[in-house]
């Protein structure tokens, strides 16, 4: 039977073996995070966070500091995805959205069905979220024995997937609005837009400046202030060519993917996830917003983007790729229940002043995505492989080339 592999572009592949090698990374400080969080020096390595530095403590200028620039090489992601990628032909684009769509609707469902009316109905949007590097860590894992084009559907999906989490963040989890201070945000975000559109200024310095003005303004304005990072991305100058040396967007985004995986990253794991396991944390997995987040990781996260693909196709919106079947778009979904930087994120938006909370939905963030993680590798590695046979006739061109190359 005949293989369908898709090419990969060079930017795609850098940016797929970044994503790779920054999986394993925050691995490694997850469990030693939790290894020293439980061990005789717990108390002082969890000190070392709540430290206070020019009146925040270090795990507030990690999570709102550092991360804003996480955040930013989210939106370059995301840019670059619209421009060049598989986002920016809308036929292409369709599966992926409408897959982002059912997995971020599904489980927010079966969480909101266990919590909604109770104080932890904030935590509906700790499941809707999809971490890239662990996802597409574990999918680089299978190398080969997975089609090329499902690497593409699961990185636009999460690309999108957390599109939406910016947007639940930006809505649901802001506190109280300082009016003046959101409009000085924006203000600023038109003037960097005005200087890529209008003045063309191609230098980076500038928007960089700006865009450290715009987080200070959005920081006080209540709005969570890693939202400046991804405006900033979406001002900052790009070019619709693949490796365009001369554009700012592809300059930035190649040299922010090694400190975010390596650097960033792992000191966001290292401050979030030192989690005491105390006794009778397997109680806390029972209760109702621990099932919410795990049901919703590790059940809605497949079945809607399952479901959501399904009917996109069945509909006629749009088309699997030539190599891919239904038993991927099931592995993808999988895959896509491991939620860890963004689930943990939002639940630190979403209980506030709750530690014991915020504890027990870590808990249960780690333990759906590992199991998300080995479900979703096992089931690829049984029926992953790409053997789809080309019966299209609108492509059945490529079948010929192929069948020529052969």
């Amino acid at each position: 039977m005949m293989v369908i592999q898709r090419a990969l572009s060079r930017s795609f592949t850098r940016f797929f073996q970044s994503k790779k090698a920054g999986g394993i990374v925050l691995i490694a400080c997850t469990a030693l995070s939790l290894l020293l969080a439980n061990s005789p020096l717990g108390a002082d390595y969890l000190h070392i966070w709540h430290m206070k530095v020019l009146g925040m403590s270090v795990e507030h200028w990690i999570n709102d500091g550092l991360m804003a620039i996480f955040f930013l090489l989210i939106g370059l992601e995301l840019e670059r995805e619209l421009y060049n990628g598989e986002l920016s032909d809308i036929r292409n684009a369709m599966l992926p959205i409408l897959a982002a769509v059912g997995g971020i609707a599904v489980p927010a469902l079966i969480h909101f069905l266990l919590n909604g009316g109770t104080p932890t109905q904030a935590g509906i949007g700790i499941p809707m979220a999809t971490d890239i590097a662990f996802a597409l860590g574990v999918l680089a894992l299978l190398g080969s024995r997975v089609p090329a084009s499902l690497k593409i559907f699961l990185t636009a999906l999460a690309v999108m997937d957390d599109l939406g989490a910016i947007i639940v963040i930006a809505v649901f989890y802001t506190t109280e609005l300082a009016g003046l201070y959101l409009l000085g945000a924006l203000a600023v975000f038109a003037l960097l837009v005005c200087m890529n559109r209008f003045l063309r200024v191609m230098a980076l310095t500038p928007y960089l400046v700006g865009g450290a003005l715009m987080w200070f303004l959005m920081l006080k304005s209540g709005v969570h202030a890693t939202i400046a990072g991804v405006l900033l991305a979406f001002a900052i100058p790009y070019s619709a060519r693949e490796d365009d040396a001369a554009s700012p967007s592809h300059r930035l985004e190649h040299v922010l993917h090694t400190p975010v995986a390596f650097g960033i990253l792992p000191v966001f794991a290292l401050a979030n996830t030192g989690i005491v396991i105390a006794a009778g944390w397997t109680q806390e997995l029972l209760s109702p917003n621990s099932l919410g987040i795990m049901g919703g990781l590790l059940l809605g996260k497949p079945v809607g983007i399952v479901l959501a693909s399904l009917g996109a196709v069945a509909l006629g919106l749009c088309k699997l790729p030539l190599d891919l079947n239904w038993k991927h778009v099931l592995g993808a979904g999988l895959l896509g229940g491991i939620g860890f930087t963004m689930s943990i994120f939002i639940t630190n938006l979403a209980f506030v002043g709750s530690p014991e909370l915020v504890n027990a939905s870590k808990m249960a963030i780690l333990l759906a995505s590992l199991m998300a993680g080995v479900l979703g590798f096992a089931w690829l590695k049984l029926f992953g492989a790409p053997t789809a046979v080309d019966v299209d006739p609108d492509t059945m061109d490529l079948e010929q080339d192929a069948h020529r190359a052969r």
